[in-house]
């Protein structure tokens, strides 16, 4: 059987014509990969970060590729910037149809016991607090519109990994987070889905750059190792995932709602891990 591509299908797979989408942590990765392929199939995006002078590069890009963008600076574990976030997004668009949260950081490597309480805390401030804050400033405009959120999860809040204790619990947190939102606004209209990456070849928040270089080319052969042990063989890239992301925010998905799907490459399939 061959798909039809053409018409209503091309249609309900790719046009987000006169929809307007929030991407939070949008400067680099996963974030700005979405927000580009949102661009691309007719959205208006607001590319929201904390990283300044790399969430504008979003946004130039975005334009300069004949999309429409706006960067507004955020950080997302601060109600008064979220909600100023959303109100700005009002004001630029006049609607919201799409909120994807993911912003995140990944806290290091340590065991929990090794962990310094306000590290345990920023993670769970920006990973888990920031989606909150922003479903709960977006909840009202999504409901308005009949709108999609789409919550990027993670791997790592399906599985036990180690020395990311922190990780794992916000991630863990997003996941239920997403299905209870299912449950609650599902009825209003909104549909809420999450993503779960696994090994992305992405530098999330600039870790590696934090580290000396033989540390940094360290940590990528350990994650490159790790990946060629899963199914597929290798890490992903950021589109693999943007893509995905893009498929539930679209009326493809129109009958999923608190679904929690995978993009990684197998690994999750297995027991195949080596630290």
């Amino acid at each position: 059987m061959t798909l039809d591509l053409e018409g209503s299908h091309r249609e309900a797979l790719g046009t987000f014509d006169g929809r307007a989408a929030l991407v939070t942590g949008a400067s680099g990765g996963i974030g700005r990969a979405t927000a580009r392929a949102l661009a691309a199939a007719g959205a208006q995006v607001i590319v929201a970060d904390m990283a300044v002078e790399a969430g504008e590069d979003t946004a130039r890009t975005i334009r300069a590729e004949g999309g429409t963008a706006q960067f507004i600076a955020c950080d997302v574990s601060e109600p008064e910037q979220v909600s100023a976030l959303l109100e700005q997004t009002m004001a630029a668009f006049g609607h919201l149809d799409v909120l994807i949260n993911n912003a995140g950081i990944s806290g290091g490597a340590q065991r929990l016991h090794e962990m310094e309480i306000d590290a345990w805390d920023r993670v769970m401030a920006v990973n888990l607090r920031g989606p909150f804050l922003c479903a709960k400033y977006a909840l009202p405009h999504l409901m308005k519109r009949g709108g999609v959120m789409v919550n990027i999860a993670s791997t790592y809040g399906l599985i036990g990994a180690p020395q990311a204790p922190a990780y794992c619990a916000s991630k863990g947190g997003v996941i239920n987070l997403t299905r209870q939102l299912a449950v609650d606004y599902g009825p209003s209209g909104v549909r809420v889905n999450a993503v779960c990456p696994g090994y992305i070849d992405t530098d999330m928040g600039g870790q590696r750059g934090r580290l000396d270089p033989q540390q940094a080319v360290a940590a990528l052969e350990r994650r490159e190792s790790n990946a060629a042990r899963q199914p597929l063989g290798r890490q992903a890239h950021v589109d693999e995932v943007a893509r995905v992301v893009v498929f539930l925010a679209s009326e493809a998905s129109s009958f999923m709602t608190g679904s929690i799907v995978t993009v990684d490459g197998g690994c999750t399939s297995t027991f195949n891990y080596n630290q």
